[in-house]
């Protein structure tokens, strides 16, 4: 049977068929589907961890003990993944472990744009590539078999254009895969310098097998055609090769590392010229000029920046492109904006009325730097604002009073909790804002450890971020609710001159859960409206300007009311539901 799928749905229905048992991941766009999907199948236990890193370590278990396991992330968390993930290398498996690692060319939704195939090479692991929604299902089920005979972890690499495109996949049932027996083996399982230094030797001699399976695998294939130019091309790439130059010769590569040097030399003496199509990083072509295969062509052509497309793949070599047709009139930009009624908008309002340096984080809020809030000063990782928060403080102690960190629920579990102990610990006076909205807003609406459900909305014990400040050492902890900007105006001013860490956590579901009510639309009264402009200054979407007035879209607006907080002339009203 064949089905329709996104590759996120691909990836875990290859997990379902090829016997997978345990799943555990962060969520992170564009990866968060497949963890979501994995968890629809009954015998897959998924789940939702801190963090990528004690994802990695909880399937790495898993596999120890015998269960083909899997943990999924962005590339960004695969940096915070990274220290199991080295050592994985050495220790080898039991049961199968497959690592899918999303990147995100253009930066859809990343703070940066880094070529996680570098990791790979650094950790000697093999990394294989789909090319679509069918590949992303076979690879998947492949990986783990490449994992059990090679005794080591697989990297399976998405982008956005593959994990959120859709294509046809054809269904089988699930493999009967038995837990592998559990046994005693501190040599191979213990990672003392002894044991590494032995385990060392055997990676460098699985290197070589894997670089010998790569020459005959059928993951890579070679597609000749025409024979004036041949590319060298993986993942979505291949895609746009295939959509530029349907009569090419087109080597493509399922197996991103270890590369099959010998075979791609074998194909660049049948071609005219050899060109090299890859997103990101030199990757394919660094390697290809090391081992001295003539390539005609590779970044000098198609750059280091963003995604490639069919034109543009055209457009470098000098072919003609296709006719396009411009609008009639441009297109509005349309950015990111905090939703209408969302928590974090009256917060970073007082935030910006009081002019104080913020140190923000990864999540919802990070919009909070955008006009006209103009609230946030810098934004590096998960949990950095934290930290960053203390140094800063700590050689500016005149600005400790005018500077706060902000960050969420899920990001202050994920990685803000150490960071605060560092404060406490080394006698910082640093005031932390932490935004709890009750969910994992930003990656669209995942459950974690402060929510009291599991990834199957099983109920859970949830962790308080109160009581782990006050563990942290943090005396004074207040709660507040954001959509009161006068009472979260006077709580900051007087958390702010306190000579002591503080945590102030701003408290109010997110405006699109299902359980939260909505109010009316509220009401501006045309006739008392000045025109000042004052409730613009939120930022709420659900407002405009139209003849020198303001007006409410009644679609958008959720009664919230921090337009009526805004409004000096009473202009702006609830109405009875």
């Amino acid at each position: 049977m064949k089905e329709l799928m996104l590759g996120n749905a691909a990836v875990a229905r290859g997990l379902f068929e090829a016997g997978c048992r345990f799943v555990s991941s962060y969520p992170g766009t564009p990866s968060t589907e497949i963890t979501e999907c994995a968890a629809d199948y009954e015998e897959v236990y998924a789940e939702w961890a801190p963090n990528e890193k004690v994802a990695l370590e909880a399937a790495l278990g898993a596999c120890f003990a015998g269960a083909r396991s899997f943990a999924a992330m962005k590339h960004v968390g695969l940096n915070v993944a990274a220290d199991p993930l080295f050592t994985a290398s050495y220790t080898g498996v039991n049961g199968g472990l497959v690592v899918a690692v999303a990147d995100d060319p253009a930066m859809h939704s990343s703070q940066n744009e880094q070529d996680s195939r570098h990791y790979a090479r650094a950790a000697k692991l093999p990394m294989l590539e789909p090319s679509d929604s069918s590949e992303c299902l076979e690879f998947t089920k492949l990986a783990f078999e490449l994992s059990e005979r090679f005794d080591t972890p697989v990297v399976l690499r998405t982008a956005t254009r593959i994990a959120h495109a859709q294509s046809l996949v054809e269904l089988s049932p699930r493999a009967r895969i038995e837990l592998k027996p559990y046994g005693k083996n501190p040599e191979k399982y213990v990672m003392s310098p002894a044991n590494a230094v032995r385990s060392h030797a055997e990676v460098e001699k699985r290197v070589a097998a894997l670089r010998e399976y790569a020459e005959s695998s059928e993951l890579n294939r070679e597609e000749l055609r025409g024979r004036e130019v041949g590319f060298v091309t993986s993942g979505a790439c291949y895609q746009y090769v295939r959509e530029a130059f349907p009569d090419a010769s087109v080597f493509k590569l399922g197996i991103v590392h270890p590369l099959p040097i010998e075979r791609i030399r074998a194909f660049s003496e049948k071609v005219g010229r050899l060109i090299v199509v890859e997103e990101l990083d030199p990757f394919l072509e660094t390697e290809l000029r090391a081992a001295r295969v003539p390539v005609a062509g590779g970044k000098d052509l198609f750059g280091l920046l963003g995604e490639l497309s069919p034109v543009g793949i055209r457009k470098a070599l000098g072919a003609p492109v296709p006719e396009t047709k411009a609008f009639g009139e441009p297109i509005p930009p349309r950015p990111p904006v905090m939703c209408a009624g969302c928590p974090h908008r009256g917060l970073f309002r007082v935030l910006s009325k009081l002019k104080l340096t913020v140190l923000g984080d990864i999540g919802c809020y990070t919009l909070g730097s955008a006009a006209p809030l103009n609230a946030i000063d810098a934004v590096v990782c998960m949990g950095a604002s934290v930290s960053m928060l203390h140094g800063f403080t700590k050689v500016r102690p005149d600005m400790a009073k005018r500077t706060v960190g902000v960050i969420g629920d899920s990001t202050f579990i994920h990685s803000g909790i150490t960071g605060l102990i560092n404060i406490a610990y080394n006698r910082g006076v640093s005031t932390l804002l932490v935004l709890d909205n009750a969910i994992t807003g930003m990656t669209g609406h995942q459950q974690n450890p402060t929510t009291g459900l599991t990834l199957k909305n099983e109920p859970s014990p949830a962790t308080s971020i109160e009581k782990i400040c006050e563990a942290s050492g943090v005396q004074s902890v207040r709660v507040v609710d954001p959509h009161d900007m006068a009472r979260m105006e006077r709580v900051l001013k007087e958390e702010l001159e306190k000579d002591e860490p503080s945590v102030i956590v701003s408290r109010r579901p997110c405006a699109l859960l299902k359980c939260v009510p909505h109010r009316s639309p509220v009401r501006i009264d045309p006739e008392k409206c000045r025109g000042c402009a004052s409730c613009m200054k939120i930022g709420c979407p659900a407002i405009r300007f139209a003849d020198k007035k303001a007006i409410v879209d009644e679609a958008q607006c959720v009664g919230c009311g921090l337009c009526i907080q805004t409004c000096g002339f009473q202009a702006i009203g609830e109405v009875d539901a």
